[in-house]
């Protein structure tokens, strides 16, 4: 009796065996510490294909460099004989030597490519160990469907993922058939105790709200420090005025002081871009300097390469859009305005900058007012680099459209926009806004909804 309860804690206590492909790797260099104590085998063709990553200044380069760093400091002197501990409460780390491709893969896959090697050594592992569950990790859709196909199990890499994406579309929050006498009271005092309002539940923390009565309506912000709803003012950025209530939440985020970090997502067309850049501008006294940045995502899965031209020519169609944007608000003014000069000036002192993303690495983040856009293209990772390299004084702005992910191994749950303002939801120092109403014009509006 004793010896078959010990059978079945060992069952229990089975782990299992996840192969890594090296998208994941090169997603999050720390993924082999993310499964618990089961044991991760790195096929040898991830090391050949991560070789290739190494040299480069893309996020991607980034992260090839500190997995082989990481790995050198786990290996050491060892040998892999039968594989090395992570850690306490960590399985073991295995390299696996290719192994030949078997002939049923073949029939299938007849070209000898880094995923069929992959795929075989998964196999093989499986083949090995057939009493625990192998499964291939990779956030390449079609390897996982090649892997099923031979029935090997396969799933994308879940560390990271969005839980509730629906928190990440909802708008702000409107109140109907609100109180006539607490408008009013918003209206003179600028603010009302949250217990005043009898909400079903708290708000979240710095969560934008449009009450309306039969008679009036009005913007409020919850305040989470004062415990208050805060009457939120329409505010001008550099001749941007708001056209919407969302677009008013959006510059009381980007103007609030105590906001530190700012997420605005929305499809294309809502002004998030804009807004920021004309709220950084308005504010070019409060900072030393201004930093407009998106991700370079070759289209097509073509890079630079491709492109004629030096470097600075390659990188200026993906940085148009930004420039598009100074545009708009430059020609608000007269061009020998004030406000016009002082952008042309911002832009020849290089206290205003626009570049993509790579090229920031290893500048100063302190005193800046940081704009990111495209930051749905960015992993989790990506993103936490950035927040944590900002020095005293910084504000960071993240803008996206979570339905338009360029890059091949991101979707909506799992790129680091979504990522990032679920994590950061509920803090004092975060806002989100997300912009529904679309402002360019009707056919885009149409365009953004129907195509």
């Amino acid at each position: 009796m004793e010896t078959l309860k010990i059978t079945e804690m060992a069952k229990k206590k089975q782990t299992k065996i996840f192969v890594l492909d090296t998208n994941v790797i090169l997603h999050d260099h720390t993924s082999i510490y993310q499964f618990q104590d089961n044991d991760i085998v790195i096929p040898i063709t991830v090391l050949e294909e991560l070789d290739k990553f190494k040299r480069g200044n893309d996020p991607i380069n980034f992260q090839a460099r500190e997995f082989v760093r990481e790995l050198d400091e786990i290996v050491g002197d060892q040998l892999f004989n039968g594989g090395i501990k992570l850690g306490p409460d960590k399985g073991k780390l295995i390299i696996e030597t290719g192994k030949p491709i078997p002939e049923e893969m073949k029939h299938s896959f007849r070209e000898d490519i880094p995923d069929h090697r992959i795929l075989a050594i998964a196999m093989y592992v499986g083949q090995k160990f057939p009493d625990r569950p192998t499964i291939l990790i990779t956030k390449d859709i079609n390897l996982r469907m090649k892997a099923k196909s031979l029935k090997i199990q396969s799933e994308d890499y879940y560390n990271d993922k969005v839980k509730d994406i629906q928190i990440l579309n909802k708008s702000v929050t409107e109140l109907e058939n609100f109180n006539d006498t607490l408008i009013e009271k918003l209206y003179s005092d600028n603010s009302i105790p949250v217990e005043q309002m009898e909400l079903a539940e708290r708000p979240d923390v710095n969560e934008y709200f449009i009450m309306k009565s039969p008679k009036a309506s009005v913007l409020g912000r919850y305040d989470g420090g004062l415990k208050k709803m805060v009457r939120v003012e329409k505010k001008t950025a550099y001749g941007i005025k708001p056209r919407n209530a969302e677009q008013t939440f959006s510059l009381d985020a980007l103007f609030n002081p105590e906001i530190k970090l700012v997420a605005l997502t929305g499809k294309a067309g809502t002004g998030k871009t804009l807004l920021a850049l004309a709220a950084a501008l308005e504010q070019h006294k409060s900072f030393g300097q201004i930093l407009l940045a998106r991700p370079i995502v070759a289209l097509s899965n073509r890079d630079l390469g491709f492109l004629p031209g030096d470097a600075q020519e390659k990188i200026s169609p993906y940085m148009q859009p930004l420039f598009d944007n100074l545009s708009v608000i430059k020609h608000n003014f007269n061009a020998r305005s004030a406000e016009y000069q002082k952008i042309e000036e911002l832009l020849k002192e290089e206290s205003l900058v626009i570049t993509p993303l790579a090229y920031i690495r290893g500048r100063s983040l302190s005193n800046s007012y940081f704009i990111i856009d495209e930051a749905q293209n960015l992993t989790p990772h990506e993103i936490k680099t950035i927040i944590t390299r900002a020095g005293e004084g910084t504000k960071l702005i993240f803008t996206g459209d979570l339905q338009q992910i360029d890059s091949p191994y991101l979707d909506m749950k799992s790129n680091g926009l979504a990522y990032m303002t679920e994590k950061m939801r509920n803090h004092e120092i975060f806002a989100h806004v997300n912009l529904l109403k679309g402002e360019r014009s009707y056919l885009a509006e149409l365009a953004s909804d129907l195509l």
